[in-house]
């Protein structure tokens, strides 16, 4: 299993980001899907989900209205879209999925100046 993130860096407050997740060596198509996110001195949170085909989705309170989760399936690509960016939002992002464990990807910084 290996999950790949990308699409992180700097942003101004109110700027937008798309976090992107190559996903290999699982059954995508048929994995709900997962966004963490870990500030600096705090656990790592669960930000967004969305089921295997992206027919539901779930959003942290912080983050609702914000960021959209989708995916395509085609290209076993898990998307975060990130949009009005705070700077509370400034955090590693992490792409996950739970098989048999929890695997995650390295991980993409997020920072986002006031």
């Amino acid at each position: 299993v290996q999950l790949v993130e990308s699409g992180g860096g700097l942003v101004q407050s109110v700027g937008s980001l798309r976090l992107s997740c190559v996903a290999s060596g699982f059954a995508f198509s048929r994995s709900a899907m997962r966004w963490y996110g870990q500030a600096p001195g705090k656990e790592r949170e669960r930000v967004a989900a969305i089921t295997s085909v992206g027919d539901d989705a779930y959003y942290h309170d912080s983050v609702e209205g914000r960021f959209t989760v989708s995916r395509d399936n085609l290209k076993n690509t898990l998307y975060l879209q990130m949009d009005n960016l705070k700077p509370e939002d400034t955090a590693v992002y992490y792409c996950n999925v739970n098989l048999e464990r929890n695997y995650w990807g390295q991980g993409t910084q997020v920072t986002v100046s006031s």
